[in-house]
């Protein structure tokens, strides 16, 4: 979804911003660093949950500063990505009018700058009149860092995916029954782990009873017939392929994966959430 250099464009006066990226934040489609939700994601930003959604434009102004521009022309936004996605040029200039805010900084990290202007730095506070967005301390541990690694797993699916052995998973909900025995004799921290798979389990049960918010769940293209679920909640993250095995994530447990087999409850567990799930239009 990002551009190269190439891709950089100027809208065209004295105040231009040099268009670097764009992402959207719609309730099937958002920066899940932002929150758990869309609802949340859009508060991130100061923004209203708009049925509709937005386009978040990132880019530089002619001094170089970073300016997060949210506009209301999601369809733009989303045709610039889907140009860039398959290595096509595209302008993309949003009208003025469709602008909702101009945000000092960046919410997200970009690897890309403008060709010809000063090197990526946040407005100057008395310019803003804002405290400027950064992307998260990658360095640490936390929801946003969570969120971010469920990402990566449901980009690269087949890559975690290969290092599981499914003979491992034995038990009712898919978690490594003996494993789970021994830390309970051991004393190790493995017995937290599985007592936080169960907690997640439950909870995205309870999301079937009880719909949460907006976004919380979402379901997404897969290979065949089959569907990637995303699912988060305080403190966790799932992802999942509704035709296969289930990637958990903690707050409480930093830089984990923990995979969850299908067993007898995950199957009708991850048919259910696709139900309920938002799905890109």
């Amino acid at each position: 979804m990002a551009g190269t250099d190439d891709d950089a464009v100027a809208a065209g006066d004295d105040d231009a911003l040099y268009v670097l990226t764009a992402v959207l934040l719609t309730p099937a489609n958002f920066p899940s660093v932002l929150g758990d939700d869309y609802p949340e994601a859009c508060a991130a930003l100061g923004l209203a949950p708009l049925a509709d959604g937005y386009g978040i434009v990132l880019g530089q102004d002619g001094d170089g500063a970073r300016w997060t521009v949210v506009v209301d022309d999601v369809s733009l936004v989303a045709v610039a990505i889907a140009s860039w996605d398959c290595g096509m040029e595209y302008d993309l200039s949003p009208d003025e009018d469709s602008v909702v805010a101009a945000l000092p900084g960046w919410p997200l990290a970009v690897a890309v700058a403008a060709p010809g202007v000063p090197a990526p730095h946040d407005p100057a506070p008395e310019v803003s009149g804002l405290p400027p967005l950064s992307p998260p301390d990658t360095t640490v541990w936390g929801p946003a860092q969570r969120r971010l690694g469920a990402d990566e797993i449901a980009l690269q699916w087949s890559t975690w995916r290969e290092q599981i052995d499914d003979s491992a998973f034995t038990g009712q909900n898919g978690a490594n029954a003996a494993a789970a025995a021994e830390a309970a004799e051991s004393g190790s921290d493995e017995g937290g782990i599985r007592s936080g798979i169960r907690r997640v389990l439950a909870e995205a049960r309870a999301y079937v009873e009880s719909p949460p918010p907006l976004g919380r769940v979402r379901s997404s293209f897969a290979p065949g017939d089959a569907r990637t679920l995303r699912a988060d909640g305080p403190g966790w993250s799932m992802v999942a392929r509704t035709d296969d095995i289930a990637f958990v994530l903690l707050d409480d447990e930093p830089g984990e994966v923990l995979p969850v087999g299908r067993g007898e409850e995950l199957p009708g567990l991850l048919e259910s959430l696709d139900k309920i799930a938002v799905r890109p239009n």
